[in-house]
């Protein structure tokens, strides 16, 4: 599977660059992704949540009225539930909604976001970029060049500070490391803006993994 490399211009390089079919071009599995993507949103989760039940609320601790006759239900403490200020039924209490996933489904979940990605030729390959200063009218202009729509990822192969602080205040634009890639950002990205390193650099990342 080979992708053309486009400089920042948006013109041919007359380079191509080969994907690895092992990781761009395997039979997607869409439960892998489902799964990938529910641990990661819940390890975004703090659950600090909180409400008092009854035996937390500071209220008198009198027995409101008369056990019998007076013709309602029986009541022994203003702290309960039902009443104006009185503790949460079942309220929230503080938890870890993270779970684990095995190391070998989180690997596909990811090979099968990059493989729908290339199916449908949302990837492109940059050649690597240096930018002396970070700035962000040229990251944009870049964008533009390129031809690109929507919500957009880039993936470099390590971290390129000057890149990242040029591109980070951009709407709709995310820019990663080869190693931190993850299937929620590539499914939630539109366009996969790939550094031509960085197919390398992904490979290595799984082969070594």
């Amino acid at each position: 599977m080979e992708f053309k490399v486009l400089n920042k211009e948006g013109a041919d390089t007359g380079r191509t660059v080969k994907l690895p079919a092992s990781i761009f071009g395997i039979e997607p599995n869409d439960h892998a992704i489902y799964l990938d993507v529910k641990q990661f949103l819940a390890n975004q989760r703090q659950g600090t949540h909180k409400s008092k039940d009854r035996s937390e609320i500071s209220k008198s601790t009198r027995k409101l009225f008369r056990q019998k006759g007076t013709g309602g239900a029986r009541h022994g403490s203003i702290k309960a539930g039902i009443y104006v200020g009185g503790g949460r039924i079942h309220g929230p209490r503080p938890r870890n909604y993270s779970f684990k996933l095995n190391k070998k489904l989180k690997r596909l979940a990811r090979f099968s976001a990059l493989s729908y990605k290339a199916k449908e030729h949302q990837i492109t390959v940059l050649e690597d970029i240096n930018m002396e200063v970070p700035k962000t009218s040229e990251f944009n202009r870049m964008l533009g060049n390129l031809k690109v729509s929507g919500r957009t990822l880039f993936v470099t192969p390590s971290l390129n500070r000057n890149v990242y602080l040029s591109g980070r205040n951009i709407p709709n634009n995310r820019i990663l490391n080869a190693s931190d890639l993850n299937t929620y950002e590539i499914m939630k990205a539109h366009n996969l803006i790939l550094f031509e390193s960085a197919v390398k650099a992904i490979g290595d990342t799984y082969n070594n993994d």
